[in-house]
């Protein structure tokens, strides 16, 4: 038997409240990268006790509630009481776990602080690890959608199709002309460039005998797919100096994926973090990542997407680098760590080179978007860029979205 329950009607319903609005209002909280100013580094706040503070600021400081919302939350006193704002954001909580955007780690334990938070307190073992919460996929593509919709809007593109050649080939859509048909061409047969066929050849009658050469098919715009790996610098000069560079960069590379995924169904896409060393990390995670005390091991980063491209069967492959800085460390045959920040070291540089050159006699064009600009880094740049016949972009945080979007629909061609 079904049973209705009634409450107080406050004059805001959080169940019309849309999730994805919140979401996107709280992309910079689920993307922070560890930045705190200056030099300072400390792990992005990934508890649900963090969580709260960002929804009670967004609720209650940032304008996200209108102010007939506002007001139907006071009491007598005109004010909204703590309790009442803590109540809002617990359920709001719930309903991004219940729909699936977050999860956490332990659920009970979750229940437990809500009815704390009410009232109804217990006696029980004292933990002194905080409930954290991770953003799942389904949050995390949310996200991507949000970055991407931001980034068409600066590039100014209203529609995307499939990649576009110059070359042609057979096909179901029949938007140019016909050819004689050869073993392999799609059998989208042209009935009356085949007939025409057969009476140039041997004259109006019937029966009218048809030959293999006679065989015209439709002729369609043939369109290549795309093997992408996005190559992110996570060292720690990504937010160092004063700026966050770090999260601006996963912003773009969750946009690509999102508008990989979806608009171009036969072309893949892959993330691999380098740092010290290198390791590929599922596109779901990438809202979690962060930078870290690390040098930038950029050769073993290429290496590790030039194999990952390796096993990728579509015609273009493509490393897309997003990088702050010059190469300072290496991974040396034993497995350890070579480091050097000081200046260019003439042999990370070599081996750098080296992996270039391979990337290159693979087929795989490495794009490297660059978010500083120092004579030295510059030189380096060029001289990849060179070896390899890629892209380089020298770009900002401002406009990093914008170069990537535009080179990745348009492949146009821009060195250094």
């Amino acid at each position: 038997m079904r049973y209705t329950t009634y409450g107080k009607w406050t004059g805001l319903d959080l169940d019309s409240m849309s999730l994805e609005d919140v979401m996107q209002a709280l992309s910079d909280f689920f993307l922070q990268s560890g930045f705190r100013g200056g030099r300072r580094f400390r792990g992005a706040d990934d508890t649900i006790d963090g969580l709260r503070e960002a929804l009670l600021r967004l609720l209650f400081k940032e304008g996200f509630l209108s102010e007939d919302e506002l007001d139907a939350l006071r009491g007598d006193d005109e004010e909204i009481s703590d309790a009442v704002m803590r109540d809002l954001v617990d359920r709001l909580i719930e309903r991004l776990i219940a729909e699936g955007y977050l999860s956490v780690e332990d659920l009970e334990r979750l229940a437990r602080q809500g009815q704390m938070a009410d009232g109804e307190g217990s006696v029980g073992p004292k933990s002194d690890v905080p409930l954290r919460f991770e953003v799942t996929s389904k949050g995390t593509d949310l996200l991507g959608y949000t970055a991407l919709r931001q980034l068409m809007g600066a590039v100014g593109r209203s529609g995307i199709g499939m990649h576009e050649t110059t070359r042609l080939a057979t096909g179901v859509e029949a938007s140019l002309g016909s050819k004689q048909y050869e073993f392999g061409d799609t059998m989208n047969l042209d009935v009356n460039a085949t007939l025409l066929s057969a009476v140039a050849r041997e004259g109006l009658g019937v029966p009218l005998a048809l030959e293999y050469g006679d065989l015209m098919v439709h002729q369609s715009e043939y369109r290549s797919t795309c093997a992408t790996v996005v190559l992110l610098d996570c060292s720690h000069s990504m937010i160092l100096y004063g700026e966050d560079r770090f999260t601006p960069a996963k912003r773009v590379a969750l946009a690509l994926s999102h508008l990989i995924r979806n608009q171009y169904p036969g072309d893949t896409i892959r993330l691999v973090l380098f740092h010290d060393s290198a390791e590929e990390v599922p596109l779901g995670k990438l809202a979690s990542v962060q930078v870290g005390p690390y040098h930038t091991n950029t050769c073993e980063g290429l290496k590790l997407a030039r194999r990952l491209l390796a096993a990728e069967r579509c015609d273009m492959r493509q490393i897309v680098m997003i990088t702050d800085g010059k190469p300072s460390a290496l991974t040396l045959p034993d497995g350890s760590i070579y480091k050097n920040p000081f200046g260019l070291d003439p042999e990370i540089r070599a081996q750098t080179m080296r992996e270039v050159a391979r990337c290159a006699r693979a087929g795989v064009q490495v794009n490297t978007f660059m978010l500083a600009a120092d004579y030295a880094l510059v030189e380096f740049v060029k001289e990849m860029t060179a070896l390899c016949r890629g892209k380089a972009y020298f770009a900002t945080t401002l406009n990093l979205g914008e170069y990537i979007m535009m080179d990745f629909l348009r492949r146009r061609r821009q060195t250094v």
